[in-house]
């Protein structure tokens, strides 16, 4: 039994979140010890798996600022670099393996002061995501951008969730010789197995029966392309006329992220100025349960993200037999097949639209698509084939450090 310490800048509620727990769950199962330090934990907005004792949990650094005059990524980095510090020299952790991902700041603290092996899960690169538009962005990015590549490289191991992601490491972080391993992301069937309470009509809030209900599920960020959906939506009401269809829009939501906020604002703003008022239902981080009630009764996902690292709801959605109607970029491309579990489109209103209107004129195929991509969750993103995987890595690790 080995003992693997994960280090996670904020344990909310997201896709990193989400792979960061699947992970420890992975080898808790496999008979290891984990442990989860990060810097922020809010019981009311996390996995209930840190929440309820099955994973443990250490909070440091929270005291330390989360934004300086809107500079995020410097306060991200400073918490990440304490929450290194507290866990090499102020606890009693001893792990044989860490664990990190998102922010790799922590890097050079673990090696430089252990022997200990490193994993370094890869998302996406930040400096990509990160704006450079103004000189001042600029000019306050390029060490970050920096420090980023050079911690990077530090790991002992680096994984990334896609080969897409892989191709991007590879061509943004120019000093890094060797290639990061693909580890996809997995789904824990069990939790979607289960019973939910919830009727689609109370979700919805009305008793009324609609003939077909379209999902979408990401953050109320800009860059998820959440309009797309709405204005598809919009597109395809007005082909449809009367049809009793609705859209629900899922986001994770954190009232103290100002674009979350702003963002959900807009949306709700391009709804009314498209009439589609009574059509559309916004929810803001939903209970599990609630989201898994939404993918059994729910018709068709629409995944509007460009160039998505990954992406887990398709996953998600495929694996509840859902069609998935996504943007031909990115994580998507290995995950859903086109014309087999839903449908790869261009990222304009008319594209999406089309093919909107095509499940809903052909429900039989829709069903047919929805089975097969069951299927091919279950054959290629099984939480047992990421246990074997990440448990492998982590022995591999600590066999070529003794």
């Amino acid at each position: 039994m080995l003992k693997i310490v994960f280090l996670h800048p904020d344990l909310g509620i997201g896709g990193a979140e989400r792979l960061v727990v699947d992970a420890a769950l992975a080898l808790q199962l496999k008979g290891h010890q984990v442990h989860i330090v990060t810097s922020y934990h809010d019981p009311a907005h996390c996995f209930p798996e840190t929440r309820d004792g099955t994973i443990p949990v250490t909070i440091s650094g929270n005291w330390l600022p989360r934004s300086i005059f809107g500079f995020l990524a410097l306060c991200a980095y400073i918490r990440m670099l304490w929450a290194s510090f507290y866990t090499v020299f102020l606890s009693d952790m001893q792990p044989q393996v860490y664990f990190c991902d998102q922010v790799s700041m922590c890097i050079p603290v673990l090696r430089l002061s252990t022997s200990i092996p490193v994993i370094y899960y890869c998302h996406f690169p930040d400096l990509l995501l990160a704006s450079h538009k103004t000189w001042i962005k600029k000019l306050y990015r390029a060490p970050l951008d920096w420090i980023e590549e050079k911690t990077t490289g530090l790991a002992t191991t680096t994984v990334v969730n896609s080969h897409f992601t892989a191709g991007v490491f590879c061509d943004t972080f120019k000093s890094i010789r060797r290639r990061p391993k693909v580890l996809y992301p997995s789904l824990n069937f069990r939790s979607f197995d289960r019973e939910c309470g919830n009727s689609l009509s109370s979700v919805i809030g009305t008793k009324q029966v609609m003939d077909f209900v379209f999902l979408s599920i990401n953050r109320y960020e800009r860059k998820k392309n959440l309009g797309l959906a709405i204005k598809a939506f919009g597109l395809l009401k007005s082909f449809l006329g009367d049809a009793k269809i609705h859209l629900i829009m899922v986001g994770g939501y954190d009232y103290r992220l100002v674009e979350n906020v702003e963002h959900y604002d807009e949306l709700q703003k391009l709804t009314s100025s498209l009439q589609l008022g009574d059509c559309v239902t916004f929810l803001r981080s939903p209970s599990d349960e609630t989201k898994t009630c939404l993918l059994k009764n729910c018709h068709t996902l629409l995944y509007t993200p460009d160039k998505e690292h990954f992406g887990i709801v398709p996953l998600e959605a495929m694996y509840c037999q859902l069609p998935v109607i996504a943007v031909n970029s990115g994580g998507p491309l290995e995950t859903v097949e086109d014309h087999r579990t839903g449908y790869l489109c261009h990222p304009t209103v008319e594209d999406f639209a089309e093919k909107m209107k095509y499940l809903y004129d052909n429900r039989n195929l829709a069903t047919k698509m929805g089975e097969r991509g069951r299927q091919r969750v279950i054959e290629h993103f099984s939480f047992n084939s990421f246990s074997q995987q990440l448990n492998e890595l982590v022995g591999e690790l600590t066999a070529s450090s003794t």
